[in-house]
């Protein structure tokens, strides 16, 4: 897979007279870094109140808010996430809004970036959101916005935050627009964008098709789902029809080099757009919710830890929103994990119902091929010429001339593959007609107005599975796996999602189901609606008590709605299932601490699957054998101290390199995620597959125990290097850290004074790719470092909302210079979690500050 990176080195190039007045103002660090730390105890008066608000925090910071009205509720809401993360919830805007240049300067990332995404015009949709919304949502939204803006008028800009300081020593730094409805529902784009379904497998297989050149083998990097040995989500339901590989029945397929030149350039534009939520391979959650009958309280027990990137913030804000009185004036009583910028709980839990999300992987984008002729401005729709959808965007760059762009538009979306100005490409795979060129078109469902505004309120508010059903018709974007479970007893699952149905071309040049980029000139291909809500797949009280949802597959091939044909393997999720299994079988009540241990489990599937052939494999030096010898008796546990786990994850990425390398373009070297365990499992059958032999070497034909064993040579030598001789020394925890980037000001490109202040000292940590505790990293890349990891870890006890657990990335702060910025980085390293009050009582007796809010004209000491 093509490891797509952050928006990293935004200040590359800054001069040394600038490097030297950022040393100078970190001098005087009391001053600037302390300026913006918000006052958390006191009275305050916020305009627009209707009655105080109170804001208790406890000791690590985050708050619970106390009102009489929901617009209270929100409006003080919006207040608190500017007072902690004004300057995340700003540069998010300007992403969102492809306005990234503006803020940052004539960054060539920057303005990349903001091409791409004007292209796909989030915010031009989030613009047509806003009508489709309930009268109570649109007011909600207004609420936030104005408790944002009258924090923002009450503070100078280098109050609002440090970055703002740092970014004025290179570009002109105005106040901040005021904040608006549009600036929040355009966020949901971008969380949309990141957790999106299969465009990178989509993408991969035609540019693995421009070097292998054989259908079948790329087939080969892309095995079916094994329901058979890992089960999908609900794993009770019958299939109803035989499972149809579409793509195997196109062994005619061919791709040209010219086309496969077109889609590197569509992916080049798709790498060019920030990750704000997620990055990479690892993204991906678990998920599960156990019964009542097997648990300790004999209620049931709900855990959630989506797995995201690690940004410096952390992705998630903690925060209660309580209604002093909940009734229809006031009806929310929710705690949980929000996100700067949007009013609500995102995931959590209200005074009768728990909910967590992962990410289904619903395939809701599609590329089409366009044959489009540039004189004309018309594409080819069915025979005829179609007029091409053409506006001008006008991008602003801070200390620079503005930039032209032009955004062409099929009837399928936005063409991506000359969003960056690449040289269009001529020619076809397919017959075309004189002077055209061939361009890619995106077909998104986050690209259609919808109402996932909506549904963020409905689950807040939500207490059974009917209500949960109803949130989910809402829900259109991204597509989410949803547990949840009541204090009643229920527990369900429910998948929501704007999901494309795709008809069945059995007589057309590539597949139509969505795993290759399909013809945009027969309308055959068209999408033909989408899913109905009452036919996504759901479950209550499944008879096995208990639902594990870890992107896995939701239901067995040939059963239900066609959601996709990329899905994660299935390794995580079944591990989790067999311990649950165990302890039902043992008799073991399950409780929240149990559950937490599974969180935070490092048994690895690849050991399992991969160490019984390499300890067969024909090592003939004492020397490598010393490494070999560090996975006889190893129980596949990746913990920090462990040497194997060490020396495993470096055979793991070389047999990866020997295997792949030579047979790929750079841009699809494995990660080493999920499908590709399933991939080299395959193979382990096959010892003179094709793909063991390297195309590097001459005249010598290369089969699986070589390669095995040369991984293994390769593996001693590179942690010799790095960790020492004595093989015994070696530990994971010193290759494997977790190290959370800020956005702006973290990359390597920032003077170091700046990243050691915006960046948390990286620590190690356990676990790995596709396993239960999920620290990922890119197999390509040479580093162990982690890229997607637990962004959060949720625990809820529906016998004792108060006996619940959680514990955040970094902290609740977005303020470096505040304690609360890096407080829970220590404890979530190590797997440890907090306490989560919820009652009114608890939430006092955890609580440290106390902030009250009063309205305009009110009395304030």
């Amino acid at each position: 897979m093509p490891r797509r990176r952050a928006l990293r080195a935004l200040l590359i190039g800054v001069a040394a007279t600038v490097v030297l007045a950022v040393v100078a103002t970190l001098a005087v660090a009391t001053t600037v870094v302390r300026r913006p730390l918000p006052d958390h105890a006191g009275t305050r008066t916020l305009s627009g109140l209707e009655a105080d608000v109170t804001v208790l925090r406890d000791a690590r910071g985050v708050p619970t808010v106390y009102a009489d009205t929901a617009t209270d509720l929100f409006r003080a809401q919006g207040y608190v996430h500017a007072q902690d993360r004004f300057f995340e919830m700003d540069y998010r805007r300007h992403v969102t809004a492809g306005r990234l240049a503006e803020l940052v300067g004539a960054s060539a990332e920057a303005i990349a970036a903001d091409k791409v995404i004007r292209t796909f015009g989030w915010r031009r949709v989030a613009e047509q959101e806003v009508e489709l919304l309930d009268a109570s949502t649109r007011s909600y939204l207004e609420a936030y916005a104005d408790g944002v803006n009258a924090y923002l008028d009450r503070h100078s800009t280098d109050a609002l935050g440090v970055e703002y300081t740092v970014l004025g020593l290179q570009v002109e730094v105005d106040s901040p627009e005021p904040w608006d409805v549009v600036d929040s529902l355009a966020w949901l784009k971008a969380m949309a964008w990141d957790l999106r379904g299969n465009y990178d497998d989509e993408l991969a297989r035609a540019l693995s098709y421009g070097t292998v050149r054989d259908v079948a083998r790329v087939n080969e990097l892309f095995p079916r789902y094994p329901q058979e040995v890992n089960a999908p989500i609900l794993s009770e339901v019958e299939p109803t029809s035989a499972a149809v590989d579409d793509a195997a029945a196109r062994e005619g397929l061919q791709l040209s080099a010219e086309l496969t030149r077109a889609l590197a350039a569509t992916e080049r534009a798709m790498a060019a757009v920030p990750h704000l939520v997620a990055e990479g391979d690892g993204t991906g959650s678990n998920s599960w919710v156990v019964a009542g009958e097997h648990t300790a309280s004999g209620a049931p027990i709900l855990a959630n830890d989506p797995h995201l990137g690690l940004s410096a913030p952390g992705i998630w804000s903690q925060m209660g929103l309580q209604c002093r009185e909940v009734g229809p004036e006031c009806p929310f009583s929710v705690s949980g994990f929000t996100f700067s910028g949007f009013p609500g709980v995102i995931i959590g839990h209200n005074a009768e119902l728990a909910w967590g999300l992962t990410n289904l992987g619903a395939d809701v984008t599609d590329f089409f091929l366009e044959r489009v002729d540039d004189e004309a401005a018309t594409y080819e729709r069915e025979g005829e010429e179609v007029p091409l959808e053409v506006r001008t965007e006008r991008i602003e760059v801070n200390g620079s001339d503005p930039i032209e762009l032009e955004v062409r538009s099929t009837v399928h979306g936005p063409l991506v593959s000359d969003a960056l100005g690449v040289a269009r490409v001529t020619g076809s795979p397919l017959p075309e007609g004189p002077r055209r060129s061939m361009e890619v078109a995106l077909s998104w469902t986050a690209l259609e107005p919808g109402r996932t505004a909506d549904a963020v309120f409905a689950l807040n508010l939500a207490s059974t599975a009917q209500d949960v059903a109803a949130a989910a018709a809402l829900f259109a974007v991204p597509s989410q796996n949803i547990v949840f479970a009541t204090t009643g007893g229920q527990i369900g699952y429910q998948a929501p999602g704007l999901i494309p149905v795709r008809a069945r071309v059995t007589d057309g040049p590539v597949p139509s189901d969505g795993t290759w980029p399909r013809p945009g000139w027969d309308a055959r291909y068209d999408w033909q609606g989408y899913v109905d809500a009452a036919d996504m797949p759901a479950a209550v009280d499944p008879a096995v008590g208990y639902v594990v949802a870890a992107n896995q597959a939701v239901t067995a091939a040939g059963t239900g709605p066609f959601l996709t044909a990329d899905w994660d393997y299935g390794f995580r999720s079944q591990r989790i299932r067999d311990l649950l299994d165990e302890a039902i079988a043992a008799g073991t009540p399950i409780d929240v601490a149990m559950t937490g241990e599974l969180q935070n489990d490092a048994w690895s599937p690849y050991a399992a699957a991969l160490v019984p052939a390499l300890l067969e494999a024909p090592v003939t030096d004492d020397f490598t054998r010393e490494g070999v010898d560090l996975l006889r008796g190893w129980d596949g546990v990746q913990t920090t101290d462990s040497a194997a786990a060490a020396y495993f994850a470096a055979v793991w990425s070389t047999l990866l390199e020997l295997t792949f390398w030579d047979d790929l373009p750079q841009e699809q070297w494995p990660s080493g995620d999920s499908r590709w365990l399933a991939v080299v499992m395959d193979l382990l059958e096959d010892p003179s597959s094709a793909w063991w032999d390297d195309r590097t070497t001459v005249n010598v034909v290369e089969t699986r125990d070589e390669i095995l064993a040369r991984s293994l040579e390769s593996a001693r030598l590179e942690l010799t290097r790095k960790l020492g001789k004595d093989a015994t020394e070696w530990q994971w925890g010193r290759l494997h850290t977790a190290a959370p980037e800020h956005p702006v000001l973290g990359g390597e490109g920032v003077p170091a004074p700046v990243r050691q202040l915006m960046n948390p000292r990286p620590l190690p940590v356990p676990g790995g790719s596709s396993i239960v505790n999920a620290m990922s990293w890119d197999a390509a890349s040479g580093d162990f470092t982690v890229t997607a990891g637990p962004s959060m870890r949720m625990v809820v006890d529906l016998a004792d909302l108060d006996a619940s657990t959680w514990v955040n990335l970094t902290g609740t702060s977005g303020h470096p210079g505040s304690v609360h910025y890096t407080d829970q980085f220590s404890a979530w390293a190590h797997g440890e979690s907090y306490a989560w009050p919820f009652s009114e009582p608890a939430v006092r007796e955890a609580s440290v500050r106390e902030l009250t809010l009063r309205p305009d004209g009110a009395n304030v000491p």
